[in-house]
């Protein structure tokens, strides 16, 4: 009987292929995708349609599938990004045109209150044990329902008091808009902290063997704590974002924003189980969502229909992860 010990060349090639699939399968999509929306439309690779799909991805899923990650990386899933963007929406806008906070002030008041929506649904995971999944879609609704009580439903306009915001969400800075460089510096910062730092070390262990870093001596709910605060924070700055580009504050913003989020850190490669995923495929992930969303713009998709075609991306994106993770088994 021939095993793979008996054939070291087989398993070589079986591990080698794994890895590829690991480690370039999102950006082969991400190629396929742009030379695919090439040709489907030549409005594609205009100047002013990239920007826009940047724009669209640096409001929409990009800066808030950072801190998605690296729930997702603890086994966790949080399902209030959106909402909470559609509060920190609300809060920038009311903080300044209502309440009378400077802008500086407006926008570190939304960051923190994004950071304590992390905080509660991060007790109540980490110490309580409550499944993230229950617990984020409770912290979804509340959050949402205040964004609606603050603002009463409508729009609240940033106004000349937010001036700077404003010009923020419209600004460039060596040919991109200036939330666009926001984005990629979170994706670096984020990147620092996973592969460089000892946080990032044990929030990927923590995914792949919790037992084991508890048995260690390492406070794991705090580390878990941790991961939800940041990505409260980072959904707050995301509708901070959103803010900045329309100039008024709506608790209509993020309405289903989890799952372009989800779908761009599993598209990246994340694995839902925890433990695998990185910064850089997660980048590419939010640009292959921004892309595909252009795509059906571009081509006339109804609103309503693109909701379907986004859940069939991440049925598919889930399969190909599982027959990864089958083929390096």
């Amino acid at each position: 009987m021939t095993t793979l010990a008996d054939n070291p060349g087989k398993a070589e090639r079986r591990i080698d292929v794994a890895s590829l699939l690991q480690h370039f399968a999102t950006l082969a999509i991400f190629l396929v995708l742009v030379v695919a929306a090439s040709f489907w439309s030549d409005a594609f690779l205009s100047r002013i349609n990239i920007l826009n799909v940047l724009r669209q991805v640096a409001a929409g899923a990009g800066i808030m599938a950072v801190g998605m990650l690296f729930v997702i990386l603890t086994r966790g899933i949080d399902l209030s990004v959106g909402s909470v963007a559609a509060l920190g929406s609300v809060l920038t806008a009311h903080f300044i045109h209502f309440a009378g906070f400077g802008q500086a002030s407006a926008v570190a008041l939304v960051i923190l209150s994004g950071m304590a929506c992390g905080l509660v649904t991060g007790l109540f995971v980490a110490y309580l044990k409550l499944p993230s999944f229950v617990m984020s879609l409770a912290m979804l609704a509340i959050a949402r329902g205040l964004s609606l009580i603050i603002s009463d439903g409508r729009p609240i306009p940033l106004g000349q008091e937010g001036a700077a915001i404003s010009n923020f969400g419209s600004g460039f800075a060596f040919g991109l808009p200036l939330p666009v460089w926001l984005m990629f510096a979170v994706f670096l910062v984020g990147g620092i902290v996973l592969n460089f730092t000892r946080f990032g070390r044990i929030v990927k262990a923590i995914g792949s063997n919790e037992e084991a870093v508890r048995l260690s001596g390492i406070a794991v709910p705090r580390y878990i704590l941790a991961v939800y605060v940041l990505s409260g924070a980072l959904a707050a700055v995301a509708g901070v974002i959103s803010t900045a580009r329309t100039g008024v504050g709506s608790a209509q913003v993020g309405v289903g924003a989890e799952l372009n989020v989800i779908a761009a850190v599993v598209i990246g490669g994340a694995s839902l189980m925890g433990g695998r995923g990185g910064v850089i495929n997660t980048l590419l992930g939010a640009l292959i969502m921004g892309i595909i969303a252009n795509i059906m713009n571009l081509g006339g998709v109804p609103g309503y229909h693109q909701q379907v075609y986004m859940g069939v991306i991440i049925v598919i994106a889930m399969l190909l992860q599982y027959g990864t993770g089958r083929l390096r088994g």
